[in-house]
Formats: structure tokens, sequence, C-alpha cells
């Protein structure tokens, strides 16, 4: 992640004296929801998907009750999981009761872990999968903490609609790891601008602009499906491109602020300048694109991962009586106008907020349900990749209907071609 979001992924071990007093309350609520718990009121965690993001969200889960144990992982791969599981047992110690039997690897790892017992089960692999994942949790009554993007085509939006409805009929919890909407700062900022503050949003304007991430070199031994499952953010069928895996952080702030109404239509550009080389798979390295709302509201949105520029990540709204600040670099969190403001209060860690509000809700017997915002935010970042690809206008009703399908013909480590790279003016919607 870039520097203007901090606390970063990467120090979610880290306990701050916040998420220690949230653990403790949520600790002390008799659970009410669990149709699984052990008697001794511990909840059983599974995490499917044991890469940094999933170690991570698997640790704050640990750090969000004091009654909580992980019990099953699944990965695709071994060396991925016994990486997580050390790590995890380093950091956690007796909250990690994870047994040889409750490890699962390969395409149908899943199935192990929800099969394990689990109460909650945490899914964080590639963003292809999720659909089929959440749907699979759900239907086998588990809680679900879903990571960001939930889908990489329309299809699959429509997959986690369709969840929803049922988690809903199952009174299930379902939160999102769309992690902006559990930042304090920012939950204040949107409440003012939804109160009035800055009068009527007229334009937004948004950017996330970053260097490159992490790249795994070929290895003799990987077929050509590992190689990409393993590289997965530089395949469109996996990650979404960029602008889906993590523009959409942007975008879901966006769609926040407009109440979560979709934009009616959205029309860009985008393309692949320097990252062109076999290594970055088929994804764009830029995009710019223009959402347009049914009031005449304009989000101007971009995203570059391209190495040696220089980062900017902010979220600036322009209202009829004066302006907010979301992300800057100099006044994040701010409204400036006749109503000026500055947010002053406390700033804990929203990975673990995130973490601490579901298990609290769970011991209370509350349910949480963040479908509709992710999936439709989601749904946004796809609907500007599409624009960029196709160089057409796309509108939000054509997009959910959509026949565009990036699931590969089987699942099996073996051979699998490379999409060719989208076209402008020659890519067609579909």
């Amino acid at each position: 992640m870039p520097k203007p979001e901090s606390p970063t992924r990467r120090e979610f071990l880290k306990t701050s004296t916040v998420a220690a007093a949230g653990a403790s309350l949520a600790g002390s609520l008799s659970i009410a929801r669990s149709a699984h718990a052990s008697v001794d009121d511990t909840l059983r965690v599974g995490l499917i998907g044991c890469g940094g993001r999933g170690t991570g969200a698997a640790g704050q889960a640990l750090n969000a009750d004091k009654n909580v144990k992980l019990v099953a992982m699944g990965d695709a791969f071994p060396d991925r999981l016994e990486g997580s599981l050390r790590g995890l047992r380093n950091e956690m110690g007796a909250k990690v009761d994870v047994t040889p039997e409750r490890c699962f690897h390969g395409f149908d790892a899943y199935k192990g872990v929800l099969n394990a017992g689990v109460d909650v089960v945490i899914l964080t692999t590639p963003p292809h999968f999720r659909p089929m994942h959440l749907k699979a949790a759900i239907e086998a009554g588990r809680h679900v903490f879903c990571e960001k993007p939930v889908a990489v085509d329309a299809q699959g939006v429509r997959s986690v609609l369709e969840t929803a409805e049922l988690a809903k009929k199952k009174d299930l919890t379902i939160v999102s790891g769309l992690c902006w909407r559990y930042d304090l700062p920012k939950r204040e900022t949107v409440k003012r601008i939804h109160d009035g503050a800055i009068g009527d949003v007229t334009a937004m304007h948004s950017t996330y602009l970053t260097g490159t991430l992490w790249h795994h070199a070929r290895k003799p031994e990987w077929s050509e499906m590992e190689y990409q499952v393993r590289n997965w953010l530089y395949f469109t069928w996996l990650s979404g491109d960029h602008i889906t895996e993590q523009h959409v952080h942007s975008l879901d702030k966006a769609a926040w602020i407009m109440h979560d109404e979709p934009p009616v239509s959205a029309i860009g550009i985008g393309g692949r300048q320097v990252r062109t080389g076999e290594q970055w798979g088929n994804i764009y390295d830029h995009f710019a694109i223009v959402f347009e709302y049914a009031n005449g509201t304009k989000l101007f949105s971009s995203c570059r991962q391209m190495a040696g520029c220089q980062d900017d990540v902010s979220d600036h709204i322009i209202g009829t009586n004066g302006s907010a600040h979301l992300l800057d670099r100099l006044t994040p969190d701010s409204i400036s106008g006749p109503n000026k403001w500055k947010y002053s209060g406390p700033t804990p860690n929203m990975y673990q907020v995130e973490h601490n509000e579901m298990f609290a809700a769970l011991r209370a017997g509350k349910r949480i349900d963040n479908t509709l915002y992710m999936s439709r935010s989601t749904m946004m970042a796809i609907m500007g990749r599409t624009a960029a690809y196709t160089g057409q206008k796309i509108l939000w009703d054509q997009m959910m209907a959509s026949k565009d399908d990036l699931t590969p013909p089987k699942y099996e480590w073996g051979p699998l071609p490379v999409a060719p790279v989208a076209l402008p003016g020659m890519t067609r919607f579909v």
C-alpha cells in the first residue's frame, strides 16, 4: 500500500490499545448467533487464502475477541499455507490450533476448511474465486469476512448478490474488506458531507497513483496455471486488473459519498505503457475513468502502477458550499469553505476495527451485511475497466447484464493460454 494509507496491512499483528479494548469488549458479550460455537464460547475461525492479506486478516480476527481460535487453513499452495501458519503461531501462540488434518491445499481447499467445524471464515484468495467461495460459505452456514473486490466480472457480481439474499435468509454476517468504511476519521468526514457541510456534491476527484508490486519469477516445475495463480495480480481473470483489485478502495469511497447509488455511465482511457513484458500478464498499468451519476455529479478517477513516478493517493469532493478531503497529503479528513473543519478524534487501525466490530456483533447476536456496497463498488471498478478496455461509453444497466465470464476452462495445474491484452476500439463489450 502506498504511504498515504497508514497504518498498512503489513502491520497486521501490531495490537493497539484500542484494538485490545475492542477485543475485551467483544469477548465479554454472550454469544447468541453462532450455531457452531463450542461449549466454552470459543469462536472457531477458518482461513481460505494464506497470502499476506489472509495472514493479516487472520491475525486481526484473533486479536478481535478473547475467545477465538484459528482452527483450519486452506490455500492453493502448501508452501504458502505453511509459511502463514508458522508466522501466525509465532505471533498468536495458543490462539492458533491448526492441526495437519485441518490444513488443506489445492483448488478445493476451501471445501475442507468449510467442513472443519468453523464458525467464521476469512476469504482472502485471489478475487476470481470470491463468488464461488462466498456462495459455499453461506450455504454451509458460516459467517464471513470477505476481502475486496468480490468478483472480477459481471457474472461474479450477480452471483454475490444472489448469495447475499441467502445470507439474509440464514441471518449470517458478511463483513467487507473495503476497510475505509471502518476508518473512524473517514466515517466522521463522510457523515458531515451527508449532513450538508459542503452543500450538494457536484464533483469528486480520486487518484490511486502508486508504484509496482511484487512478482514471483517462473520456476521450471510450475505449470502455466500455477505461474498465473502465484502472480494473480497481473492476470485479469484472477485480479480484475488493478483498477478492480486496488483502485476499488477509491471508488468505494466515492460510492459511499453518493449513498451507494450506482453511476449511470462510465467512459475513459487506459493502457499498458511501461509494464509491457510477459511477466506482467495481460493487465494495464494506467486508467483514467469518468463516472457520471443521474443527478449530474461526476467522479474523475485515475489510477496507475508504475515504478519511479510520484505517488498520489487522494480523494477530493467538491460541493456547492465547500470541499472535503478524505485522503490528502496535507489535509486528510477535513472540510474547507464556510464550514471549515478537521478531524481530531481517535484513529484506531481500521483493519483491526473491521474485525472488532464483526466479532462484537456476533457476540451480541447482531447481523452485519456489507454485501450491497461491496458488490456495487466492485461493479463500478469492472465498469471502468470495461470502458477503458473497449474504448466505449458503458452504462450501468448494460454492465449489470454483461455476459462476460473470465472463468478458465478448468481448474487444474496445467497449460492455460494468456488472454490477449485488451485494445480499445477493437476489444468488444460482451
